[in-house]
């Protein structure tokens, strides 16, 4: 890309973020995938104005979406980091213990949580919603191959992990949709076990680690000032 065309390039990135609305839909999808609705919902605007600022973040290359694997006639919606090279400043996230959850708890979910517990100073947990009877091989294998260890956890059902002021992040669009236990944030995190190769296990752990990566230097501990 040639200089004049990589200015124009980022005069569209910040005309995009120069609104109040759009700024707050950029921090949000920083560190959770949303839908559509949700944005609406969590951002107080009715359906007609979202679709608008998304319109625009979509045209300055900000967004992309993927259907969801749960309810197919639902997207979520997710940030092109790449983009933005450094712009974004997400709001601090004070939680005394981090529970990832996703449906059978016996991959994305225990995966999360082994890394986070390696990168930050917070309690993590996992479970799910329909807890499968063991963690799925391959994601114990994948997990050596980084030397993440899952130890010798078996899956259990979200309802007896999660407590009061637990920061919960779904990594499974089916759980997010279908879970009594809201999310806090969630992950759009493709099921590997759908097509139970190495390569969809190692696709799945280098998305995680990078959500890891993007939510540590934003959390907060209750330890920490």
């Amino acid at each position: 890309m040639n200089t004049e065309a990589s200015l124009v390039e980022r005069a569209r990135v910040h005309a995009a973020l120069g609104d109040p609305a759009r700024l707050a839909i950029v921090d949000r999808l920083a560190v959770s995938d949303a839908s559509p609705g949700e944005l609406a919902q969590l951002l107080d605007l009715p359906t007609n104005l979202i679709a608008h600022h998304l319109g625009v973040l979509s045209d300055a290359s900000l967004i992309s979406k993927t259907r969801s694997e749960g309810d197919r006639r639902r997207s979520y919606l997710r940030l092109r980091r790449e983009v933005l090279a450094g712009l974004l400043a997400p709001r601090p996230i004070r939680a005394p213990r981090v529970v990832f959850v996703c449906t059978h708890n016996s991959a994305r979910s225990q995966l999360a949580a082994a890394l986070l517990a390696e990168r930050a100073a917070v309690a993590t947990a996992s479970g799910g919603t329909e807890p499968a009877a063991k963690v799925h091989p391959r994601a114990v294998r994948v997990g050596r191959r980084h030397g993440v260890r899952l130890g010798r956890v078996r899956p259990v059902h979200v309802d007896q992990v999660v407590r009061p002021g637990d920061l919960v992040i779904s990594v499974c669009d089916q759980a997010h949709e279908r879970s009594g236990t809201p999310a806090a944030m969630h992950w759009s995190i493709p099921d590997p076990a759908r097509v139970d190769t190495d390569a969809a296990f190692e696709r799945a752990y280098e998305e995680i680690a990078d959500r890891v990566e993007r939510l540590v230097p934003v959390l907060e501990g209750p330890d920490r000032v």
